[in-house]
């Protein structure tokens, strides 16, 4: 299959998840004729969608192995020609919780994992004060591929990805997301308002919910702010049934 043509199924396959979740349950088949149900569709019938090209190429019932194996030469937008390491993700695929953060920086580039560099210890403190370790949760950002000197991600690379986030995070499952600062925020939520006032409380990503909160490398240049990501992370607790493992004050001193 080319390039063109895996990208295309994977923006189908995104766009049928997308759809089913927003609640609509079926769509017209053609001018005049009678509606497909949308499970049908994307399970059931075997629909042609162009010539070799099946309703099983959209099944959402896949594994994150699966997606990573149709990323991992990607070539879909120019970061692909100048990356190091695709950074797919890293951790629990059956995680009960999954952070979400922007796009690799160096030291991710070079080791293909996500955040390992010093903002990444400091997500790790946080997930272990939470009462995780490392590799209970899944890890990974909105872009897989460093942009150049760590600039903000472009449209055409966020739409390159988009789909492959949302059926990496669908074939996980989690019962929370919790997006790492303003970028991921926004692009998971579709919104431009401030990471300032959409943290603290729960928001719905196609039927998981998602906690935003400040990005660990923003809090190492704002230290006083992990008392507030520290709230959010008791909030996300608490949606699991779960209470934290250090003393209140633990987090101050992270």
């Amino acid at each position: 299959m080319n390039t063109e043509l895996q990208f295309l199924v994977s923006a189908l396959k995104g766009y049928l998840v997308d759809l089913r979740d927003t609640g609509v349950d079926g769509l017209p088949y053609g001018y005049g004729q009678e509606r497909v149900d949308l499970p049908s569709v994307v399970a059931e019938e075997p629909v042609i969608l162009q010539p070799g090209l099946t309703a099983d190429n959209v099944s959402i019932g896949e594994t994150v192995e699966e997606i990573w194996r149709e990323l991992r030469d990607c070539h879909r937008c120019s970061l692909g020609d100048e990356r190091t390491n695709l950074v797919f993700g890293v951790g629990n695929e059956q995680a009960e919780i999954v952070f979400v953060g922007e796009a690799p920086g160096r030291d991710e580039d070079l080791n293909g994992e996500p955040f390992v560099g010093e903002a990444g210890q400091l997500l790790t403190k946080i997930i272990l004060a939470m009462g995780f370790a490392r590799e209970d949760v899944y890890i990974c950002n909105v872009l897989k591929c460093r942009p150049p000197h760590n600039r903000n991600p472009l449209a055409e690379e966020i739409e390159a990805c988009q789909p492959y986030l949302l059926r990496q995070l669908q074939a996980i499952s989690p019962k929370v997301i919790v997006a790492l600062g303003t970028f991921a925020a926004q692009t998971l939520l579709q919104t431009r308002a401030p990471i300032s006032q959409l943290r603290g409380r729960i928001h719905d990503y196609h039927g998981i919910p998602l906690m935003p909160t400040f990005h660990p490398a923003f809090l190492l240049r704002s230290p006083a702010k992990k008392r507030e990501v520290w709230d959010d992370m008791k909030v996300v607790l608490k949606m699991l049934g779960r209470e934290p493992t250090v003393p209140e004050k633990a987090d101050e001193k992270s």
